[in-house]
């Protein structure tokens, strides 16, 4: 075994891994997993800067993970960060604060290296069940992208498109500085058209066609099917490899654009930083699964953290 670190810094959340890895058996055991929202990429797509207070957040984060990777004694950390970072201007800020806090150097990755990432942490407990049908399609939807990945034991072909919950909520549902609560038909169309364009974009390289099996990853999959199975509180143990029917996913989402802040805040299994969010990104779970005719999505809680803690073992 090997005792690592991960973490993974979104344009939404920041998340810690500590786990104990053994290569040989493709065993993981989880010490500590936690997930803070800092809301790093707030406002990136129209500045194309990061925000100070969104930095703050999130060096305060970094420094509530240091001590609990200290208390576990972890040998290696790979800091691995996503979208926002990628975009923004003052990228070096971010850079040279997480490297005084942790003592490593944030890895800006590419949307690729993020799909290979994704697919390895979701699939690689998959291994051998006869009721999932390979090829796979990984979707992997974040704050500021969503990356599609293709394949059966290894990543045949991926994408990043930038049709992230937050990402689609800044550019679409904020009016001076106010989220529209609910949203308009014509906002939630203006959505629906990034998104098809989008996904059009990524079926040129990608064979969304292909898949047999849908995976779905990250919060705006997980809360949705915590939602679905009407969940008193958010549990992690429910939700892996929970399966949703479509018809399930569009009723909860057309449930979350039509509802209120306070109507979905009221939601118990819902995270108070995903409130604003997260019809934007059911919307983008339920265009995916039109598109590519899965009559189910497979939730894991496994994804690219899962992914970064295997590449440092």
């Amino acid at each position: 075994m090997t005792r690592v670190a991960a973490i993974d810094c979104g344009t939404n959340s920041i998340r810690l891994l500590v786990a104990d890895a053994d290569p040989a058996t493709g065993e993981l055991v989880d010490l500590d997993r936690r997930m803070t929202i800092v809301r790093l990429g707030q406002g990136v797509d129209r500045t194309g800067r990061l925000a100070p207070e969104a930095l703050e957040r999130t060096f305060a984060a970094c420094r509530e993970y240091a001590a609990v990777i200290k208390e576990h004694g972890a040998e290696h950390l790979r800091f691995v960060a996503t979208s926002a970072s990628r975009d923004a201007e003052n990228r070096d800020e971010f850079v040279r604060g997480v490297l005084d806090i942790l003592g490593v150097e944030p890895e800006v990755i590419t949307g690729d290296q993020e799909a290979e990432f994704s697919f390895t942490g979701a699939t690689k407990e998959l291994t051998g069940r006869d009721d999932l049908a390979k090829p796979y399609l990984v979707v992997d939807i974040g704050g500021g992208s969503t990356e599609l990945v293709v394949g059966e034991d290894h990543v045949r072909a991926a994408r990043s498109v930038d049709i992230g919950c937050v990402r689609m909520t800044e550019r679409h549902l904020v009016h001076d500085g106010t989220v529209t609560d609910p949203p308009t038909p014509a906002q939630i169309d203006a959505i629906r058209a990034d998104i098809e364009a989008a996904l059009d974009l990524a079926a040129r390289t990608v064979p969304l066609e292909e898949a047999r099996t849908l995976v779905g990853l990250a919060g705006s999959v997980t809360t949705v099917s915590a939602i679905a199975q009407d969940l008193p509180e958010y549990d992690s143990a429910a939700i892996h490899h929970s399966r949703i029917s479509r018809d399930r996913v569009r009723e909860i989402t057309e449930r979350l654009l039509s509802s209120t802040h306070a109507e979905r805040a009221a939601i118990p299994s819902m995270h108070p930083g995903r409130v604003d969010v997260i019809g934007a990104g059911a919307l983008v779970l339920l265009a995916i699964m039109e598109r590519v005719g899965a009559d189910e999505v497979v939730v894991s809680e496994h994804d690219i953290l899962d992914g970064i803690a295997w590449s440092v073992a």
